[in-house]
């Protein structure tokens, strides 16, 4: 046992010596990346705080209406945010939705289309797979030591946090999608002299929007997962009375604030259920 102790791999020493050289000669990039996602996140919450909450609300219900076509879902998602008014607990809630929808934003974003790459390159999948199964199985608290010394306190390494966690899921969903496209349409498709961006765009995407739409599902619910542990860092939101009333032993607080984040989550989620 002592030879093994002894003679013991270098791991912790290896990333440490990643991180210092990525700091010294990556500065640059992290300053430009950190003001462009914290601009980002100041746009959408200048959007979310700036209306009236009743005017706010009033737009989540159109957009639940247009999506859902179903008055009681509707009725569900303004009973909810007008709870979260009625608990004192809306600015807290703009704060933790402009961190979801940045998160969205980045994940979707680079997600679907690395999604779309990976189903068409089977053999590259085979070796992302063991790197997104990484992602989401490292402890989550990690990812905050780096986002710490790159970007400092804030909202931007709460960002950065939960796209490392959140990323695979939409990667992984929208390739399911693609892959899934069943041959007969692809096959037909072909027949009809389509090239393979009119394949992508009018077969395989169509196919895949369900789970597509499963990937911003999901993307949102384990965006909200990380609001408590992005308040470690710094980030503002609901996370920040959940952290409070861990350090003060307030069960009030902490109930509170909790069953906030839960009427939040399944508003997003009744808003963005695909129903096909």
């Amino acid at each position: 046992m002592d030879i093994l102790t002894d003679h013991k791999i270098p791991v912790g020493r290896w990333a440490a010596q990643l991180f210092d050289w990525l700091q010294t000669h990556g500065a640059w990039f992290f300053d430009i990346l950190s003001d462009v996602l914290e601009t980002m996140i100041d746009a959408i919450l200048w959007c979310l705080q700036t209306p009236h909450p009743l005017v706010i609300i009033a737009i989540f219900a159109a957009i639940t209406w247009a999506l859902q076509r179903n008055i009681w879902i509707v009725l569900g998602v303004v009973l909810g945010l007008l709870f979260i008014v009625n608990q004192g607990y809306w600015e807290e809630t703009t704060e933790s939705l402009a961190l979801v929808l940045s998160a969205c934003v980045v994940c979707m974003g680079l997600g679907v289309p690395i999604g779309i790459a990976l189903a068409h390159r089977p053999h590259l999948y085979r070796f992302v797979a063991p790197v997104l199964d990484l992602m989401q199985t490292l402890p989550t608290f990690v990812y905050l030591i780096p986002a710490i010394v790159f970007f400092g306190i804030g909202m931007v390494p709460g960002l950065i946090a939960t796209v490392i966690f959140v990323l695979p899921a939409p990667i992984r969903l929208t390739h399911l999608g693609v892959t899934s496209t069943p041959k007969a349409l692809l096959e037909a498709a072909d027949a009809f002299g389509a090239t393979p961006s009119q394949k992508l765009w009018k077969v395989e995407l169509p196919y895949a929007q369900p789970q597509i739409m499963t990937g911003l599902n999901q993307t949102i619910m384990l965006s909200l997962s990380m609001v408590v542990i992005a308040a470690l860092v710094g980030a503002d939101g609901l996370g920040v009375p959940v952290v409070r009333a861990l350090s003060q032993v307030n069960t009030a607080l902490g109930f509170e604030s909790g069953f906030v984040i839960v009427v939040i989550a399944i508003v997003l989620d009744r808003m963005l259920r695909s129903t096909r």
